[in-house]
């Protein structure tokens, strides 16, 4: 990376004594300018290779925390914003590899959001009930109300995934013979945009983000997971013969980004080796998501407030 792309990729990362200096305009400007190096937007040409999964920055950990922490907070108050107005809602997707990360993600990234505010999801393996139905269904049903962030931890992109890599898993779906052809990869692609541009058409904005883990960080963490007794539960046989595809999935993600990106429903495509710069990665891009809404508190009519100023003065008289 050269220096000018250097100095522009981490815009966000002020020294210590410039965090607390930063008004609202500013924050929301170095949001946009870190986020925007790994949105992949309508890029039809996108490819893995060469996108890093190490963040090259040399900021001192105490500083990317500092940042991290800025940029929790700057979401609670946005998310505050959002519940209040009631009219937007807000699909965040996370993907990936095991062990790149997903949970602690959210987990740290939405640390200050109000839990009236948000909803997590997870999905794994489908049910009956569930393969009874498109594999839109079970996704549809977890969907955010106006006013909350909504977080699929995995989600229907498992689809063009999981199952592309185990085809197997296809014949298991009860779809109809005729309809499984070769290009069905290619279908539920577009069914994906459409469906994605459904939700932007009634007020859903999704974002979506893939975190970029290497192969030997996860041997790395997959190490430290069998070391570790608390983090035992973590982690199982499963999880390391999924390695062994390693390519076809990376091959799999490749795809589906670069086919499922656009403009309004953009894939960010985040360094996850360093967990800490990943996770002001994504809250950044959230952060400018939430932005572009131009979210403001609902205004009261001049009744209303003439109400509540009569309400004000009766608490008041109470003391006499």
């Amino acid at each position: 990376m050269s220096k000018k792309d250097k100095k522009k990729g981490h815009d966000l990362d002020a020294g210590p004594g410039n965090l607390k200096s930063l008004n609202k305009k500013e924050l929301l400007h170095r949001a946009k300018k870190f986020s925007e190096q790994y949105c992949i937007g309508d890029d039809k040409e996108f490819t893995l290779k060469g996108r890093p999964t190490l963040d090259s920055s040399d900021e001192k950990k105490s500083v990317v925390k500092k940042t991290l922490e800025m940029g929790v907070k700057a979401l609670a108050a946005m998310q505050d914003t959002l519940y209040a107005q009631d009219k937007w809602s807000v699909l965040l997707i996370f993907q990936a590899m095991d062990a790149a990360g997903k949970d602690g993600a959210i987990k740290h990234v939405m640390s200050g959001i109000n839990p009236q505010g948000c909803q997590v999801s997870s999905f794994k393996s489908p049910s009956s009930e569930e393969l009874d139905h498109d594999y839109l269904w079970r996704c549809q049903k977890h969907l955010p109300e106006r006013g909350r962030i909504g977080i699929f931890n995995r989600s229907y992109y498992e689809e063009v995934l999981v199952v592309r890599v185990h085809e197997q898993i296809l014949r298991g779906q009860k779809i109809p013979e005729k309809l499984v052809t070769k290009d069905i990869w290619e279908n539920r692609f577009e069914d994906i945009r459409n469906f994605e541009k459904y939700l932007n058409r009634n007020g859903t904005i999704v974002i979506k983000f893939f975190l970029n883990l290497s192969k030997d960080e996860q041997k790395k963490r997959f190490i430290e997971r069998v070391d570790n007794p608390d983090k035992n539960w973590k982690f199982s046989a499963a999880d390391a013969k999924e390695r062994g595809y390693w390519d076809d999935y990376m091959f799999a993600y490749e795809e589906l980004i670069k086919n499922t990106s656009t403009k309004k429903s953009p894939w960010y495509v985040i360094p996850a080796d360093d967990k800490y710069h990943a996770r002001i990665a994504i809250a950044s891009a959230v952060i400018h998501a939430l932005d572009e809404m131009d979210l403001e508190y609902p205004k009261v009519s001049e009744e209303k407030i003439a109400e509540l100023n009569a309400v004000k003065q009766a608490l008041l008289d109470e003391d006499n």
